[in-house]
C-alpha cells in the first residue's frame, strides 16, 4: 500500500522500494528520504520549481538546483494543501515539508511560524486584515438586548420589589437568595431583574463571587436540559462551593410533568430556582412549585420610567444608539419623540427601545443621503479626522417606526379575562362611557366579536334581568347582527347593545334566584325528595293507577286554588325575590 502511493506521486517503483527499505516502511519519513536523495519523478512532465529566494542568493540556478529539491504537485496534494507558486511568506509555511536541510529562508514570517507548533503551521489561514482600522462595526444585538441594567441599582421601575428593605435587597444582603417566579407583562424587566440580581451578589460583600447564572428557554429546553444544569450544579458546589441559579424563562410553557422535574432540586438545595411568566401562575403553574417559590408581580413600566431608559439609550456611547450607528454617525433624539415612544409602548420596555433604534436607522439613512447627494459625502467618509454626521430622530420616525399603538393584549391570557371583567363591571355600574371605553380596548386588541356578543346575552339576563325583559332580545339581536356582517363594521353594533345595557334598568332577581335553588339541591335541604303525585304525569293507564296525577287542580279553571307545588320539606321556600322587582319598576 505504501509502495502504491508513492508511485501514485509520480516516484518509480525501484525508489519507492528502496526508500522504504531505508526508513522502514514509514511512507512519510519515505517521502524525505526521496527528496533529500534528489530523485524526480519517473517521467514527469513537469518542470522543477525552484526556490526563487535561494537562487538569487546564491547566484547561480545551478546552486538552487542543488541546495532545494522540486515541488511535486502530487505530493502537495497527499499533504492536503493547495499548490501554489512559492513566494517568501509560502515557502516559510512550506518549509517543514518541502524543504531540505541547509536551506534556510530569512523572512519575519518564517520566524514567527517556527515558534508555532507543526500541526498549526499545516491549518494556519490568512489574518483577515480589516479594511478600516480602528472603526467600530454595529453590534448585532438588539438596543433592548444592550441596554440590559448590569446592578439592581440600574434598574428602572418596579420599586415595590426593589426598595432596600424589600425582600430581594434583604436576601441580597444576607447573602440567602430564595427561590423566585417572576410574573409580568412583556418588557417589565422579569429577565433583567434575574440577572442583575446575580451581578449584584458578586460585588456584594455578603454575597462574593459565590453564584453562577445558568439561563434556560423552557420554548426551546426540556427535561434533558434541566437535568445537565443540575448535574453540573452539584459538581460545581462540590469542587468550588459555588451555588447555581437556574433561570427558566417562559416556565408556564413546561408541562405539569417537566414542572414536576423542578421540585425535588429546589427542595433539597442543588439550584436556586429563578422562573419567569407573563402568564397568570396560578392557572399555569402547578400548586407545589408555587409553595416552593415566592411569587414576585412586576408592574407595566410608567411613563416616566420608559422616558429614563430611553434617553439613557440615547446618551450611552457604548451600548446605546451611537454605538449601532459606528462612529460615522452621531444621534440626536429631541423630548417629542422620547414622550411619544414612552406614552405608546404601553409599558413595554423593548418596544420602546426598539421603536428608538428603527427610528434612529431611518434617521440616519436619511441624513447620510442628503449630504451624499449634496456633494459633501459620499457613501462614506474619506478623510478620518472630519468630524461624524449628526442624525436628528424626527417625531415622523418615530411614528413610522411605532406603525401603531402597542396595546398588551391576549386573547387567551389575564389581560383577556381583565378586559371582559372592566366591561362587565362598567355596564353593571351603569357608566356608558366607560363600558364603550373597555369595548374599544378590546376590539383593537383584536378581541372576537362574536364572544363580546355572548357576554351580553349572559349580561342581558344575570344584571338586567326582569327590570327590562327586552334587553335580552336586543342582546341576542347583537350577536346575530354581528355574526351576518363581522367585523369591522360589527363594532357599532356592539356598542348600540353595550350602551342600552348600561343605560338599562337592573336587577339580579332571577340571577340570585337560580343560584339559590342550585345551592338548595347541590346541599340536598329538600331531601331532593321525588316529585309530588299530584304534579306528575299520567300517560298511561298504570300510571293513573298509582295515582300519578290525581288531584291536580287546572288554573286556568281554578285561578284562586291553594295547589302547592314545592316538595313538602320545601314548603315555604322563596327563591325568587319579586317584590323589590316591583318596586323597582314602579
Amino acid at each position: 500500500m505504501a509502495e502504491q502511493q508513492l508511485v501514485s506521486m509520480g516516484f518509480s517503483e525501484d525508489i519507492a522500494v528502496e526508500a522504504l527499505t531505508a526508513t522502514g516502511g514509514d511512507i512519510v519519513k519515505a517521502t524525505e528520504w526521496i527528496l533529500s536523495h534528489g530523485h524526480n519523478h519517473k517521467g514527469s512532465q513537469d518542470s522543477c520549481h525552484f526556490n526563487p529566494i535561494s537562487s538569487s542568493s546564491s547566484g547561480s540556478p545551478t546552486t538552487a538546483a542543488h541546495d532545494h529539491h522540486p515541488f511535486q504537485p502530487k505530493i502537495d496534494r497527499f499533504f492536503q494543501f493547495q499548490s501554489k507558486p512559492l513566494t517568501p511568506t509560502s515557502v516559510s509555511v512550506l518549509k517543514p515539508i518541502v524543504t531540505t536541510k541547509g536551506v534556510t529562508i530569512h523572512t519575519e514570517e518564517e520566524e514567527k511560524i517556527d515558534e508555532e507548533p507543526p500541526l498549526l503551521r499545516l491549518t494556519k489561514r490568512p489574518k483577515v486584515v480589516e479594511s478600516e482600522q480602528g472603526k467600530r462595526r454595529p453590534p448585532h444585538e438588539p438596543l433592548s438586548e444592550r441596554m440590559r441594567p448590569r446592578t439592581l441599582d440600574d434598574v428602572v421601575g418596579q420599586d415595590h420589589l426593589l426598595a432596600p428593605k424589600s425582600l430581594l435587597r434583604s436576601a441580597i444582603d444576607c447573602g440567602r437568595l430564595p427561590s423566585i417566579l417572576l410574573w409580568g407583562p412583556p418588557g417589565t424587566g422579569k429577565t433583567s431583574i434575574a440577572r442583575a440580581i446575580v451581578n449584584t451578589c458578586s460585588t456584594s460583600e455578603a454575597g462574593g463571587n459565590t453564584y453562577r447564572f445558568v439561563p434556560l428557554s423552557a420554548v426551546t429546553s426540556g427535561v434533558k436540559d434541566v437535568r445537565e444544569a443540575v448535574d453540573e450544579a452539584r459538581r460545581m458546589k462540590k469542587k468550588s462551593n459555588k451555588r447555581t441559579i437556574l433561570f427558566i424563562d417562559e416556565v408556564h410553557r413546561f408541562n405539569k410533568a417537566q414542572q414536576d422535574s423542578f421540585l425535588p432540586v429546589i427542595e433539597d438545595g442543588s439550584v436556586i430556582f429563578m422562573g419567569a411568566t407573563t402568564e397568570n401562575p396560578s392557572f399555569h403553574l402547578i400548586t407545589p412549585l408555587l409553595s416552593r417559590c415566592r411569587v414576585l408581580t412586576l408592574n407595566p413600566l410608567k411613563p416616566h420610567h420608559i422616558a429614563m431608559l430611553l434617553r439613557r439609550a440615547a446618551a450611552d456611547s457604548d451600548k446605546g444608539l451611537s454605538c449601532c450607528m459606528g462612529d460615522s454617525m452621531k444621534i440626536e433624539v429631541n423630548d417629542e419623540c422620547i414622550e411619544f415612544l414612552s406614552t405608546n409602548c404601553d409599558g413595554d420596555a423593548r418596544v420602546a427601545l426598539n421603536a428608538l433604534e428603527i427610528s434612529a436607522t431611518t434617521a440616519a439613512a436619511r441624513t447620510g443621503m442628503a449630504r451624499g447627494s449634496n456633494g459633501e459625502l459620499g457613501d462614506k467618509q474619506e478623510n478620518a479626522d472630519e468630524s461624524p454626521l449628526s442624525a436628528v430622530v424626527s417625531l415622523d420616525d418615530v411614528k413610522e417606526a411605532m406603525q401603531c399603538k402597542h396595546l398588551a393584549y391576549d386573547r387567551a391570557g389575564d389581560e383577556h379575562y381583565n378586559l371582559i371583567s372592566a366591561l362587565h363591571k362598567s355596564m353593571r355600574g351603569s357608566d356608558a362611557n366607560a363600558s364603550i371605553y373597555w369595548l374599544a380596548r378590546m376590539l383593537e386588541g383584536g378581541e372576537e366579536p362574536l364572544y363580546i356578543a355572548r357576554r351580553l346575552v349572559r349580561f342581558a339576563s344575570e344584571d338586567v334581568g326582569l327590570a327590562d325583559p327586552s334587553a335580552l332580545g336586543q342582546a341576542v339581536a347583537c350577536y346575530q347582527a354581528c355574526h351576518f356582517i363581522g367585523m369591522p363594521e360589527c363594532n357599532v353594533i356592539l356598542a348600540q347593545c353595550v350602551a342600552y345595557l348600561a343605560l338599562a334598568p337592573k336587577s339580579i332577581a332571577v340571577y340570585r334566584a337560580i343560584g339559590a335553588a342550585q345551592k338548595v339541591v347541590r346541599e340536598s335541604v329538600g331531601q331532593n325528595e321525588g316529585v309530588p303525585l299530584h304534579l306528575r304525569n299520567a300517560p298511561t293507564k298504570l300510571m293513573k293507577d298509582l295515582n300519578y296525577g290525581r288531584d291536580y287542580i287546572y288554573p286556568p279553571d281554578n285561578p284562586n286554588s291553594s295547589q302547592t307545588y314545592l316538595p313538602p320539606s320545601l314548603q315555604g321556600y322563596k327563591f325568587l325575590d319579586w317584590t323589590n322587582v316591583a318596586a323597582n319598576d314602579q
